[in-house]
């Protein structure tokens, strides 16, 4: 079997838990089938293992986002021959698939990771180009032989998004965490590096009104002030939320010393051990598949506080590897509980200790790539056979 995985993030340009998906879910794949991974990229990345890139020309540069992306596409449909199979990720490579499909009358398949109509804060960021990308994934989805759904949450999302679609074409494979990467692991001079001492809890995602961190920096007014707080976030979608969250931090950090803005990327060495080092893992979204993230947290063995909206309530179980703050819409309600939960998990660090253990001991068990690759293959192998 040779299939076509189509991707817009890809080494070196992995920013969000998508990107981390395609990248593990090709690795696993590619110890039993032969997979050609397409991505978006520019021309000092043509030079990049294992993918073919396809750079933007530069006279489209200055185009909407939207518009972009859908260049990008087109070119990766005409490359896409000789495959049996097309898998797209995220509306950025979803007409790429699309197109593919029918170009070369093979099947496309679909992976969901987020859903354009449950997300209207990226009008922020795409301007008119979000009805652009909100068509692009609708036609995509209605026209997929079968989409993949990351948690059962995200299965309904995407049934309540596109109820003309047939129940049977959507499957439900979930997340995996590579545990051998993500392990507990301790280095003080890492911390060191970035002046963190004391206590701390972290969080680590894009800067985004969907990663809920302005409800996060809120609420941590209210936390103990001996706990320190590590913001791994960078990668703003847009200015307005990017000068939103710097103000906030720059409030809290006038009030306390242990307020600690890491902006670049986190490479693994690093993010393992700030997370290993954290007494919680914090993850405050407000729209969230899955969150890739949180498995990462706990197979560091960190416990993790987080909202219990989408799939996050299907990875972390409440009570056993962390706790879960309901999410009604009501963001002071929201922070106001969040900060509490903090507040009782982070005095009593005997029970943190417990949940991290738990939380390792999960993720290994039932977040495995290899089995999520077999159940990958087993559904390319239904959907190839249903075109016969």
């Amino acid at each position: 079997m040779k299939i076509g995985l189509f991707t817009k993030e890809w080494p070196p340009h992995i920013y969000g838990g998508a990107g981390v998906h395609a990248l593990q879910l090709t690795t696993a794949l590619r110890a039993k089938i032969e997979v050609d991974v397409h991505t978006f990229g520019n021309n000092a990345d043509l030079d990049t293992p294992d993918a073919t890139i396809h750079p933007l020309p530069p006279q489209y540069s200055a185009f909407n986002p939207a518009l972009t992306a859908l260049l990008t596409d087109i070119e990766i449909a005409q490359a896409a021959s000789g495959l049996e199979l097309l898998h797209s990720h995220t509306w950025y490579a979803n007409m790429a698939g699309h197109l593919g499909g029918l170009l070369h009358g093979v099947p496309h398949v679909i992976t969901a990771h987020s859903l354009e109509p449950d997300r209207p804060w990226k009008a922020e960021q795409l301007g008119g180009g979000y009805r652009i990308s909100s068509w692009a994934e609708k036609t995509a989805y209605e026209s997929a032989d079968a989409i993949i759904a990351v948690s059962n949450g995200m299965r309904a999302d995407v049934l309540k998004a596109y109820p003309d679609l047939n129940p049977e074409k959507v499957h439900v494979i979930l997340n995996g965490v590579d545990t051998q990467s993500f392990t507990p692991t301790v280095d003080p001079g890492i911390q060191s590096e970035y002046g963190i001492t004391g206590r701390y809890a972290i969080f680590i995602g894009r800067i985004t009104r969907q990663k809920g961190l302005a409800h996060l920096l809120r609420a941590w007014k209210k936390v103990n002030p001996d706990v320190g707080l590590v913001i791994a976030a960078g990668n703003a979608d847009e200015p307005g939320i990017g000068a939103e969250i710097a103000s906030l931090i720059e409030e809290l950090h006038s009030e306390r010393t242990n307020v600690w803005w890491i902006q670049e990327r986190l490479r693994l060495d690093h993010m393992k051990v700030l997370l290993t080092g954290a007494d919680l893992f914090l993850c405050p979204s407000i729209y969230e598949p899955l969150g890739i993230v949180n498995l990462e947290a706990m197979a560091c063995e960190t416990a993790v506080l987080a909202s219990a909206v989408g799939g996050i309530p299907e990875v972390v179980q409440d009570g056993i590897t962390g706790k879960l703050v309901p999410y009604s819409g009501d963001g002071d309600a929201f922070e106001r509980a969040f900060a509490e939960a903090a507040n009782v998990l982070l005095a009593d660090p005997a029970k943190l200790s417990l949940f991290g253990v738990a939380g390792r001991k999960r993720a290994i068990a039932d977040f495995s790539w290899d089995a999520i690759a077999d159940q990958t293959i087993d559904l390319y192998k239904a959907v190839i056979a249903g075109r016969k």
